[in-house]
C-alpha cells in the first residue's frame, strides 16, 4: 500500500465508501470484474476514462482511479480523453487541490499540462485535455470507461478497446459561475473518489 500525502490521506479516511448504494455498486461491478479478470490473467490493466471535453469528470476519474490503485498496491495504468480538446478545467483543478493533491503546472497556455502528486515519492499523474485516441493514451488492450452520456452516444466505436464500461457522472459544469460552484465540484470529486476507492478495495 502506498502512503498518500497527509491531507489526501485525511480526505480518503472521510470518504463515505460504506454508504454507497446497491444501485451504484451494480454500476461499478463491471469495472471491478474487468480489473479483476485482467489481474487474474497477469495482464496489464489499462483504463481510459472518456468524457466529451476531457475537462472535469474524466480527469477526476483518471486521477482517483490511479490514486486508489496506488493506495492498494494494484498495478493499473489510467488515462483520460474526450471527443473534443479543451482544457483541464480550472475549477476541477481547484477541487483536486482542495482534496489534498499537490498540483504543479508545466506550461501557461490554453491547454496546460498538470502534474498531480498523490504521494511524496510516487510518479505524478499527468493531466491535460486530449482526444481519447491521443498518443499519450493506450492504443490496445484497454477498457474505455464512459463517464458521460454525450461521449457514450457520440463515440460508437473506440479502436483498441477490450471492454466498454459506462460509469456515468453528473456534470458539475452546470453550476459554473454560481454560488454553488465550489460545492458541486467538490461533491463530484468526492463521489468519484469514493467510487474509485470502493472499486479497488474489491480487487483481490
Amino acid at each position: 500500500m502506498q502512503l498518500l500525502l497527509p491531507r489526501l490521506e485525511a480526505y480518503r479516511q472521510q470518504l463515505p465508501v460504506s454508504e454507497l448504494s446497491g444501485e451504484r455498486k451494480a454500476v461499478l461491478q463491471k469495472l471491478i470484474d474487468y480489473i479483476q479478470s485482467r489481474k487474474k490473467e497477469h495482464k496489464e490493466v489499462k483504463l481510459n476514462f472518456i468524457c466529451t471535453h476531457n475537462s472535469r469528470r474524466s480527469q477526476f476519474s483518471q486521477i482517483w482511479a490511479k490514486t486508489a490503485a496506488d493506495y492498494y498496491g494494484i498495478d493499473v495504468q489510467t488515462y483520460s480523453g474526450g471527443v473534443e480538446v479543451t482544457a483541464f478545467n480550472e475549477r476541477a483543478v481547484a477541487a483536486v487541490e482542495r482534496a489534498g493533491f499537490h498540483v504543479t503546472k508545466k506550461e501557461k497556455q490554453t491547454n496546460p499540462v498538470f502534474f498531480i502528486f498523490n504521494s511524496e515519492d510516487g510518479e505524478p499523474i499527468t493531466a491535460f485535455s486530449k482526444l481519447y485516441d491521443d498518443p499519450a493514451n493506450a492504443t490496445t488492450n484497454f477498457s474505455a470507461v464512459m463517464t458521460c452520456s454525450h461521449a457514450e452516444e457520440n463515440c460508437p466505436y473506440i479502436p483498441g478497446t477490450e471492454a466498454r464500461i459506462p460509469v456515468m457522472y453528473d456534470d458539475p459544469k452546470a453550476f459554473d459561475d454560481t454560488e454553488l460552484e465550489a460545492v458541486k465540484y467538490d461533491e463530484r470529486c468526492q463521489q468519484i473518489a469514493t467510487e474509485m476507492f470502493y472499486v479497488f478495495s474489491q480487487i483481490k
